[in-house]
């Protein structure tokens, strides 16, 4: 199977989901195998909300719609333009993927199937329900596809390379455990806004997707505010007022009336709005509802601090802070491009032999 073979797919693999990516789907006469996997697919997502409460249509939709609008022709030759592709023999590299948001795992899966390999999932419980299926219709619309791709949910065998993904805990486990084989692992990783004061208030509003998609639970998501010291929440406070219907969510409201109890009993300073809280703490990493953030009084000693603790961030949203960040509402539109951690898997994947 040669290059375009495998670009070809993916293509079709993206008009497959355009189909999914609005909340009313739509069916569309030129798909190819669509009589075998339109309904089968829409089954699957049903599954995917029954068995992980996190993700809800809404969710699962804008995840889809991402994948859609990235897997096209132009895209995917954008992506893959400087690399050479000249793999002889078929290696089988193993992806253990997390489960925090719908297909988290998917840019590894083409990333390596791309590249010419073979690939072993072992996927998440959380996020067992989409992939496979999309797997089966990758294997119809590019039948060489077949045997190049493998899940599991028992201890990974037989194979070459490995990208796992996970918490710093388990990423010590994966360290000894994959010791003796190349391997990208990763570890915990939060993103971060530099707010200066002088935000519109449409950046503000954008700035909710960053913090409320997927309820905050990517890596992707902003848990981290950075703020002058005579910063103004309330401004703030308003941009994130239209996410409000947010605490309708049993799991969510759960989670925000729990963390507020901790917080009231701990006697820590916090202010709110009735569905999120800010605190301020020096932490990345803040529980579901609630968003940390933390005084700067200089930008120049705030880019060092960020530069120092730069294994620890995912993405810096901000207007013109740094050379390598985000807009505001974009951190969950990442391109083809856009690697986790910065490691290329592409090149990783084309250097296993």
């Amino acid at each position: 199977m040669d290059l375009q073979q495998r670009i070809n797919a993916f293509v079709k693999l993206g008009d497959f989901l355009s189909q999914f990516s609005s909340e009313s789907f739509e069916k569309k006469d030129h798909i190819a195998h669509n009589d075998l996997f339109f309904d089968g697919f829409k089954h699957q997502i049903k599954l995917a909300k029954e068995h992980n409460g996190w993700f809800n249509k809404e969710n699962v939709v804008f995840a889809l719609n991402g994948w859609s609008n990235q897997l096209t022709n132009s895209n995917i030759n954008k992506w893959l333009s400087k690399y050479e592709f000249n793999t002889e023999s078929l290696k089988t590299i193993a992806i253990v993927m997390a489960g925090n948001i719908p297909l988290v795992g998917f840019h590894d899966f083409i990333s390596v199937l791309i590249s010419g390999q073979k690939v072993l999932v072992k996927q998440s419980s959380n996020d067992k329900h989409l992939l496979p299926f999309l797997a089966k219709y990758l294997e119809h619309v590019e039948p060489e596809f077949k045997g190049r791709i493998s899940f599991t949910e028992e201890k990974l065998e037989n194979f070459d390379a490995v990208i796992a993904t996970g918490s710093d805990n388990t990423a010590r486990y994966f360290e000894y455990y994959f010791r003796d084989k190349p391997s990208v692992i990763r570890k915990n990783r939060n993103s971060v806004a530099i707010l200066t004061g002088k935000e519109t208030e449409d950046e503000l509003v954008a700035l909710s997707e960053d913090i409320f998609r997927y309820y905050g639970l990517g890596c992707r998501n902003v848990s981290k505010l950075f703020v002058p010291r005579d910063y103004d929440f309330q401004k703030f406070f308003k941009a994130m007022y239209h996410w409000n219907p947010i605490i309708h969510q049993n799991k969510y409201a759960n989670n925000y009336d729990y963390n507020k109890a901790v917080y009231l009993m701990s006697m820590f300073e916090m202010l709110e709005n009735g569905f999120l809280m800010i605190k301020e703490d020096e932490s990345f990493s803040s529980p579901i509802a609630t968003v940390f953030y933390e005084y700067y009084d200089s930008e120049e000693k705030l880019k060092k601090t960020l530069s120092y603790k730069n294994d620890a961030i995912q993405c810096v949203v901000s207007n013109g802070f740094r050379d390598d960040e985000i807009k505001f509402g974009q951190t969950q539109l990442p391109n083809l491009w856009d690697y986790a951690d910065n490691v290329d898997t592409i090149t990783f994947s084309l250097k296993i032999c």
